[in-house]
């Protein structure tokens, strides 16, 4: 709320003895300038981000769905024994792979490329292991009728669990979606052109070492924050749907 109210306020507004929800005056002049200003092609920005969010979030569900029915309900050897270390990667933070996926994009020749920000999250262990939570919880029974009605493995996966999975597949879309629409390091240490970088790269911009635009940086948060908060309504409804089942059994 003081986010929005200050993307609204004129300079002169920001730095007041009392504090003030309502604007005394309202201005445009944030976003205006935001959007007018040719060092900050915010369009440009968002587009990105977009387009980069969507990407992964789209590889995301397909790799890790395939990947969670494949540890939910295929027996091969070494299964447990292979989902156990990938899941033990859960437990190691976030940085300790930077420099190996850093090595691993430079040597692919994909730095500064949308591409170099996008493998990498296609590789996370928390997707799949969210969606064999919920492929556990489906009945057998109703893969055991497609098999009898001559349904194989794959029609199974896409025509009987995967329709019933929506609402984890909706919550794992709206988590992967943020991680990636918020992430500020990774594509940081990746991509160099001002044309390619996402919006979170793109505010750091208003922010100098002496001096920071605080109206501008209240607007282009609140331009960050509206496509995650349209998202979450969107699919609040799958979301607890999906944590109200994926604890039930049978």
């Amino acid at each position: 709320a003081w986010m929005l109210s200050t993307s609204f306020k004129p300079k002169s507004q920001l730095f007041l003895d009392q504090i003030y929800w309502i604007p005394k005056r309202f201005t445009w002049k944030n976003y205006t300038d935001l959007l007018n200003d040719p060092s900050t092609p915010m369009l440009t920005w968002f587009v990105n981000s977009i387009g980069i969010a969507l990407v992964t979030t789209g590889c995301t569900l397909a790799i890790d769905a395939l990947a969670a029915y494949a540890y939910a309900r295929m027996e091969f050897p070494g299964r447990k024994i292979i989902y156990g270390v990938m899941l033990a990667t859960l437990f190691m933070p976030g940085l300790m792979f930077l420099i190996p996926n850093f090595v691993t994009i430079f040597n692919l020749q994909l730095l500064n490329n949308y591409a170099g920000v996008i493998l990498p999250y296609l590789a996370g262990i928390f997707g799949v292991f969210f969606l064999r939570q919920f492929f556990e919880s489906v009945p057998r029974e109703l893969e055991e009728a497609a098999l009898i009605d001559g349904a194989n493995s794959f029609q199974t996966f896409f025509r009987v669990v995967l329709p019933l999975a929506r609402p984890a597949l909706a919550t794992l879309a709206v988590i992967t979606f943020l991680a990636s629409w918020n992430d500020f390091l990774w594509p940081l240490l990746i991509l160099q052109s001002t044309n390619l970088q996402t919006l979170p790269l793109g505010l750091r911009t208003l922010q100098g070492a002496y001096t920071s635009e605080y109206g501008l940086m209240m607007a282009g948060a609140v331009v960050v924050a509206i496509p995650v908060l349209i998202i979450y309504i969107a699919l609040q409804r799958f979301i607890v749907q999906s944590v109200a089942s994926t604890g039930l059994k049978g």
